[in-house]
């Protein structure tokens, strides 16, 4: 009840807005306190009156926006880890969809991607103790996941495409929290950068791989920002600073009871080459931000597909008790003029969530020619005069279709139960010692092995146990391709680390390789 009393109390210092008189305000808090109190005094069963207030809270930010949220103790602990620090668990962000665990992303290296667990992967249980469907806490999901370092955890994974549960052992290990993913050169000049997140150590990690590619050679750069899922808007100003002439408008904020901000690029300049910047359906918030500052001032190139669409700004109000809401209070706006927010119905945030997957059934992610904006949402970038739009994310200059058939039926179902990564593991632990010594030298490495064709071979031994078709002869041939492209970019990353991987997982890609098209002299 203390708690009620206090943030009752607090609320009351707030002074009201011209809309909202006094006599409202305390109207509504009485009302509210009143509610409290006899539930917990009068109801049939006994009430946890944290619990009561707790879930006010929640109902009344779910009726606003997607955005606006409330976080307890333990979970405003978990956010705040995500931004800084590192912890001990099985590495992996997650959503809580229909009460089920959605993983998001797993951590580079950590101990759930080593296993197997990919980002859609939706774990159902824990040490066989059911976390889905159950009205569990998300407190309580957390504190089964994590755990003492080298302390064991069995996890069963519900995955798209497959009927059954699969189980893994996930060891976990203490997590870093660096946000940079990758950075290596493409070409002899042309060098890319890829960071998952924008955190408090995001713009040194940057910056410090900026230097490095420098070094050797680079000239022009790609950065990455496909599946960027945001983080801290002062972090993308940094970055942006680094990439903009003196003067020009990053981004702007305007709200109706906050202060209006604009950040301006200082002129720091640690990159002045050609700049090509990747995006897609996933690219959100803090990765629009510093996307649509470099397209509305022509500073570079924007390749991919349309960005996720989030332009509200949150700040965080902490509670008393460590809880905390992140309460949307303005947009923000590129420097044409554009909100790229796209739409909300109040209240349903499930439709929110589903965004992705309507794009992909109207067939947005794979022709250009089923994104249609507005006229009313027409801008102007502020150099070359050139038209963008708002109101839906970031469409970028360059479109790069989704290719739905890049992959085998039989590759995504052996990739889809984890056969691939236990593979490369039986492999490596087997070979490890004779691969170093071999290979030293990874552009020797990136040019001439190849992977051996008894493990590929192994692998299509083992989905045919598991009754997965193969399919035809030349959808065999092609699957052994794409299962020895996939296994040596993993031996890459065992060998070396996480930019080696991708340095290999992208010598085919379709949106990477049309940012160097367009960067070629």
């Amino acid at each position: 009840m203390k708690k009620i009393l206090l943030l009752l109390a607090l609320a009351a210092n707030i002074i009201p807005t011209a809309a909202q008189s006094e006599s409202d305000m305390e109207q509504a808090l009485r009302k509210l306190y009143m509610a409290t109190v006899m539930t917990t005094m009068r109801y049939v069963d006994s009430v946890d009156a944290n619990s009561l207030v707790e879930n006010a809270i929640r109902g009344m930010l779910d009726k606003l926006d997607p955005h606006s949220t409330y976080t307890n103790k333990k979970e405003t602990h978990a956010f705040q880890e995500s931004m800084q620090g590192s912890f001990e668990g099985i590495g992996v962000q997650f959503n809580i969809l229909e009460d089920t665990l959605l993983v998001v992303q797993t951590v580079s290296k950590g101990p759930s991607e080593k296993v197997g667990i990919v980002a859609g992967d939706r774990i159902i249980s824990v040490n066989d103790t059911s976390i889905a469907g159950v009205k569990m806490k998300q407190e309580e999901i957390i504190s089964r996941l994590r755990g003492p370092k080298n302390s064991k955890v069995k996890l069963g994974v519900k995955r798209q495409g497959i009927r059954e549960t699969i189980f893994f052992n996930v060891t976990r290990d203490k997590i870093p929290l660096h946000t940079l993913d990758a950075a290596f050169m493409l070409t002899p000049s042309i060098g890319l950068i890829r960071f998952g997140s924008f955190g408090q150590t995001t713009h040194q990690e940057v910056m410090e791989a900026i230097r490095k590619l420098k070094a050797q050679g680079m000239q022009d750069l790609v950065l990455d920002l496909q599946q960027n899922g945001g983080g801290l808007l002062n972090i993308a100003a940094d970055i942006a600073s680094e990439l903009l002439p003196k003067g020009d408008t990053i981004v702007y904020t305007k709200g109706r009871a906050v202060p209006s901000q604009m950040f301006v690029s200082d002129g720091r300049g640690g990159f002045q080459g050609r700049l090509a910047i990747l995006i897609d359906e996933y690219s959100a918030s803090a990765s629009e931000i510093l996307a649509g500052a470099i397209q509305d001032n022509d500073r570079g190139i924007l390749v991919g597909r349309r960005s996720f669409g989030k332009g509200l700004v949150q700040i965080p109000i902490n509670l008393p008790d460590q809880s905390m809401i992140k309460l949307t209070v303005s947009r923000y706006y590129t420097p044409s003029g554009r909100s790229i927010q796209k739409h909300y119905t109040k209240g349903d945030n499930l439709s929110y969530a589903r965004d992705a997957i309507d794009r992909y059934n109207r067939g947005e992610l794979t022709h250009a020619d089923s994104i249609h904006f507005p006229d009313s949402l027409r801008y102007q970038t502020r150099k070359q005069g050139r038209t963008v739009y708002g109101g839906g994310g970031i469409m970028p200059d360059y479109f790069v279709p989704l290719d739905t058939t890049r992959y085998t039926p039989a590759y995504r179902h052996i990739s889809a139960r984890g056969i691939i990564l236990q593979s490369n593991l039986r492999y490596l632990d087997k070979n490890r010692k004779k691969l170093e010594k071999q290979w030293t030298d990874f552009n020797l490495f990136r040019s001439q092995y190849q992977t051996p064709d008894e493990v590929v071979e192994n692998i299509l031994k083992e989905a045919q146990d598991k009754k997965i078709p193969l399919g035809s002869e030349s959808e065999r041939k092609q699957t052994k391709e794409q299962l020895a492209h996939i296994l040596k970019a993993l031996c890459a990353r065992d060998l070396w680390d996480i930019s080696e991987y991708f340095a290999i997982l992208y010598a085919n890609d379709p949106v990477v390789q049309k940012a160097v098209e367009l960067l070629q002299p």
